[in-house]
């Protein structure tokens, strides 16, 4: 069977969603905002460019949901943490995080990067994202009902990670290795540390 005919079977609302957020997400990662379109989107999923607008409206709302899905922490993976020590699960959120940007660093990049698209509603997503992973680094860590301050702690983390994240996959400076470390003891010594006083 034929890719094209691959692509152009028929497939499950949902299904055909994923199929081409999937696209945008390859697209937007690999070309700035200006040089990917609709046409481009729906040509590479084997899909009308109405199924595209269908789903996701505009070029620039389908490019809102790329920077979205890549910068979210899914509530599953937070699911599938370890229950173990506290050093453990830091571990484990920071093996997590770096596991998925390395996968899809082209994307990632590109979104937490805004793919040289400054954007108010850009911004908002961007900043709707790091509000998630704080509250998912803190439910992770067992803090089920955080003050404001330690959100606002939890969201600097959030930046540093990003900020750390980039340096590695974008910069090349440092290794998996010095980021892993930096990212963990930085998050036991909030934990351990500062939260306490908080």
């Amino acid at each position: 069977m034929s890719v094209q005919a691959v692509r152009r079977r028929r497939l499950e609302p949902d299904a055909r969603r994923e199929q081409i957020l999937s696209v945008a997400i390859r697209l937007f990662g690999a070309k700035p905002y200006a040089e990917v379109s609709t046409t481009d989107v729906a040509r590479d999923a084997g899909v009308a460019r109405g199924l595209v607008n269908h789903y996701f409206g505009t070029k620039k709302d389908l490019y809102l949901e790329v920077v979205r899905v890549m910068l979210t922490v899914p509530d599953v993976a937070l699911s599938q943490l370890p229950q173990g020590e506290l050093s453990e699960r830091a571990s484990s959120i920071v093996n997590w995080f770096l596991d998925v940007v390395s996968r899809h660093s082209t994307s990632w990049l590109a979104a937490t990067g805004a793919g040289g698209m400054a954007d108010a509603e850009v911004h908002e997503v961007i900043a709707e994202a790091v509000d998630h992973a704080a509250s998912g680094v803190l439910q992770a860590l067992g803090s089920d009902d955080p003050t404001p301050a330690l959100r606002a702690m939890t969201r600097a983390y959030v930046g540093l990670a990003i900020w750390t994240a980039q340096e590695w996959l974008q910069r090349g400076v440092l290794t998996r290795d010095q980021v892993h470390s930096l990212l963990t003891v930085s998050l036991l010594a909030m934990v351990e540390q500062v939260f306490p006083q908080a």
